[in-house]
């Protein structure tokens, strides 16, 4: 499994592709950072976005995209611009038919480090462990889009099972009541047993 985590940002979007599956070693790829200067005008910048993460699907080829889960914050400002790159990677995943997951902050943190409130810093010594890198990616931004394609490796096994079992319960004409083990079920018979009685004729 090859996966593109991306950690959306206007100023700083970081990407990285990690390659592997949940259970065994996992190896780095590409990492890197996709910058727009903060005094550009916001279209120009989410088209300088547009155009890096393309370059990085076209070089790398993932099977899946994960971004990060946008949250709320204080800062509107931040969020908004999170929201706005954080949609620009969903569409460039989407137009080529990639699956895209997203996956929240703490969630990334737990399955990295083991703690939902673990610092940057711990996730990137964890994402330098895992990986075996010599060094934390810099920025920070870098390491966040690894430790999020990590998540997904490791997570997307009990996802899909759980898409599977739901998928398998909508499926029309399927029973939702199956009945147990080793009783069966004779088609057009009464769920209801009813009692047998003898009708007596008139008393002589």
């Amino acid at each position: 499994m090859r996966v593109l985590g991306i950690d959306p940002g206007l100023t700083r979007c970081g990407v990285g592709v990690v390659e592997g599956v949940a259970g065994r070693p996992l190896t780095m790829i590409g990492v890197g950072v996709v910058r727009t200067p903060s005094d550009a005008e916001l279209g120009d910048r989410l088209v300088a976005i547009e155009r890096g993460i393309e370059q990085w699907l076209d070089e790398h080829s993932p099977g899946y995209v994960a971004v990060e889960r946008v949250f709320a914050q204080h800062n509107v400002r931040t969020v908004m611009g999170t929201a706005q790159a954080s949609a620009v990677a969903m569409l460039c995943a989407a137009r080529r038919g990639i699956p895209v997951a997203l996956h929240t902050p703490s969630e990334v943190k737990a399955a990295v480090t083991g703690s939902g409130r673990a610092e940057k810093a711990q996730v990137g010594a964890m994402v330098t462990r895992l990986l075996r890198l010599d060094a934390p990616p810099k920025p920070a931004d870098a390491a966040d889009a690894l430790a999020l394609a990590i998540c997904h490796i490791w997570r997307a096994p009990a996802q899909n099972r759980l898409q599977q079992a739901v998928a398998a319960h909508r499926t029309p004409g399927a029973s939702r009541t199956q009945p147990p083990p080793g009783i069966s079920r004779t088609p057009g018979a009464s769920r209801t047993p009813r009692t047998s009685r003898t009708l007596k004729g008139p008393a002589a």
